[in-house]
């Protein structure tokens, strides 16, 4: 009898790590393969470094496939072209097809520079999403630190991922002043979030009172209800939006830089998948990560379909953060784990959020239990030891990838002393 097959989709951050946990979960009882565009890893969260030249695309990445063989783990860097649930296979780019027994889905999203008339990378503004991004983006930081003018940074309607906008803000602000050029850099931070400090989170702790004193102390000028309406070269058109949902002031912004996070929606080997999928193309999950009506299947991370926290004025999407997907994984490396000993699946992820935004001298740092409110963890604090953190634990991550390892055991020792668990306890 052959073993099950496992296959991932996604090798990011969510993706290799699941890779890694579960493949411990199902050791020889199953195949595991690892489905990636490329066979490099990033580490995104320091993509916001690579822009302003602190640090290199290398420094950051790492080589999968001698990581996974090393696991056991095989890996494919040809990328999925279309999903077919109903058959259990993935077709795949170069034209084969992978079958599976179980699929987990961890492609994260698709970026939707195109709703928004002149967004993105192609048009006029940057993006820090993905690492070649963020390449372009240092490129073009470098031209206006030569050059100042006005910047825009933040985030289109529908964002879903406010965190690095407002890291980027600040860590532009930092090294605007480092170049002796900040003088000279007018600076406004647009976004949909209904107030400064939202998150997509209806706030973490008192993120609005911390997030507002940052942006004043830097001069640094806000709009919020946001809509970008297009984006020309050098100006910006924006739409102030009321509560009751009309247009209540027009902004043009002219810039001569600026970096907007785009909406994000399912990729497309998934998008338009009926029971598979939201209108959006995210994965529909219930409580054990596992889609309803493919229970073969199941998701974690950004393509994960969650619901809004409440209406805003103007769309606002729920950020998924990292420890939130490192309980994700950890519930679906459990109950594959059981599955393929024929045990139910009964793991469940608790959704909690540790989170540490660098601000480039400083930052803000946060625990949500859960993400999602009502929370029984409701804090945020600030400080330069939150730069030192996320310095410290890019230089982790990256060395638990290249490692092969998902939770060593002084993590897991340190996040139970702090009182911050992956999975629910199953009654």
């Amino acid at each position: 009898m052959s073993k099950p097959s496992i296959v991932i989709l996604g090798a990011g951050l969510g993706g290799a790590i699941a890779a890694f946990e579960i493949k411990a979960a199902v050791g020889d009882r199953a195949q595991v393969t690892l489905v990636g565009q490329g066979d490099r890893f990033h580490f995104v969260p320091s993509n916001p470094w690579v822009a302003v030249g602190w640090r290199t695309r290398e420094a950051i990445e790492v080589e999968l496939p001698p990581v996974m063989a090393k696991r056991g783990v095989a890996f494919m860097n040809c990328g999925a072209e279309r999903v077919h649930p109903a058959e259990n296979r993935v077709a795949l780019m170069d034209g084969e097809s992978l079958p599976y027994d179980y699929l987990v889905i961890a492609t994260g999203p698709d970026l939707a520079f195109d709703e928004i008339e002149g967004l993105g990378p192609a048009g006029f503004t940057q993006s820090i999403c993905q690492v070649e991004h963020a390449q372009k983006a240092a490129v073009a930081f470098d031209a206006l630190a030569e050059n100042p003018g006005p910047v825009v940074i933040g985030a289109a309607q529908g964002a879903s991922c406010f965190g690095p906008a407002y890291e980027f803000a600040l860590i532009l602000d930092t090294e605007l002043r480092r170049r002796k050029a900040r003088d000279r850099v007018p600076m406004t931070y647009v976004t949909p979030e209904p107030y400064i400090g939202h998150l997509g989170l209806d706030g973490v702790g008192d993120t609005k009172g911390l997030l507002e004193s940052e942006l004043r102390q830097r001069h640094i000028k806000w709009i919020t209800n946001a809509k970008v309406a297009k984006v020309e070269a050098g100006m910006m058109h924006v739409e102030e939006i009321g509560e009751d949902g009309a247009v209540k002031t027009t902004h043009d912004l002219p810039f001569a830089f600026s970096m907007m996070l785009p909406a994000f929606r399912g990729v497309a080997a998934v998008r338009g998948i009926e029971g598979l999928t939201n209108p959006r193309g995210f994965i529909i999950v219930d409580k054990h990560q596992r889609n309803p009506a493919f229970p073969n299947v199941f998701a974690l991370g950004v393509c994960v379909a969650i619901a809004p926290t409440g209406k805003t004025p103007v769309p606002v999407g729920v950020p998924k953060t990292g420890f939130m997907i490192e309980s994700m994984v950890t519930a679906i490396a459990r109950n594959l784990g059981d599955l393929v000993a024929g045990e139910p699946a009964v793991a469940e992820a608790t959704w909690n959020a540790i989170c540490l935004a660098d601000f480039g001298d400083g930052g803000v740092a946060f625990i949500a239990q859960p993400q999602i409110p009502p929370r029984n963890v409701n804090w945020a604090a600030s400080g330069k030891w939150v730069h030192l953190a996320k310095v410290g634990f890019e230089k982790y991550f990256l060395g638990k990838v290249r490692r092969g390892e998902s939770e060593p055991f002084y993590e897991k020792l340190a996040l139970d002393i702090m009182g911050v668990s992956k999975l629910k306890a199953v009654r």
